[in-house]
């Protein structure tokens, strides 16, 4: 994954007034000679450098699931996946015909930093991706919810993130050029017996772009 940070630095130009003969007022005399004018010109050569598609996750220490949402049949633990933000950056002549990009999600096993106790599989965590930015053209769109194996109700496919699942994509990148900015709240269903201990896991994100 990469992270992107950036750092914008703000450039202040102050402008002294000095004012000649203290003392002694007078009106203003504006001086319209145009042989004081000052020519400003500029030379804007072609953009050469090609646009890309392109994906950044806001900086994070990591999710931190918390039980909520527990009940007879299940342990359920949540927590929202951080920004995501996909950027195309090229220009529509550089779109070829058919093109598309998407970002998928993949969890491994959930496994304790200590202990003996089983692993937990990835199709036990389950995710509901949102999208945070408008899309002006609805070409753009967040991937549908997925459910821990262990069904939350909402009638969601009930696989997890056992095998790459959508987060967020388009069917044609020509449709809509722009940044986009997409989340997910996270939820890992678990048997209502499973061992006590601390689980570690690792999501990733991987950004597909073709034609």
């Amino acid at each position: 994954m990469n992270r992107t940070a950036q750092i914008l630095a703000t450039a202040m130009l102050g402008v002294a007034l000095a004012t000649a003969g203290a003392g002694v007022a007078g009106p203003a005399v504006a001086d319209d000679d145009p042989g004081n004018g000052i020519d400003v010109s500029v030379t804007i050569e072609p953009n050469t450098t090609p646009g890309e598609v392109s994906m950044t996750v806001a900086d994070n220490g990591g999710v931190a699931l918390r039980e909520d949402g527990s009940n007879a049949a299940a342990r359920q633990f949540v927590g929202t996946l951080p920004t995501v933000t996909v950027t195309d950056s090229r220009r529509p002549e550089e779109i070829p015909a058919g093109d598309f990009w998407a970002v998928v999600g993949q969890a491994s096993e959930f496994t304790v930093t200590s202990g003996s106790a089983p692993p937990i599989g990835p199709q036990y965590l389950g995710w509901r991706p949102r999208l945070l930015s408008d899309s002006s053209s609805g070409a753009v769109e967040a991937g549908e919810p997925v459910s821990s194996v262990i069904s939350d109700g909402s009638g969601a496919p009930a696989v997890g993130l056992q095998g790459q699942e959508l987060l967020v994509s388009t069917a044609n990148s020509a449709d809509e050029i722009g940044t986009w900015q997409v989340n997910a709240g996270l939820a890992l269903r678990t048997p209502a017996d499973v061992a006590a201990g601390e689980y570690h896991s690792t999501l990733t994100l991987s950004l597909f772009n073709q034609s």
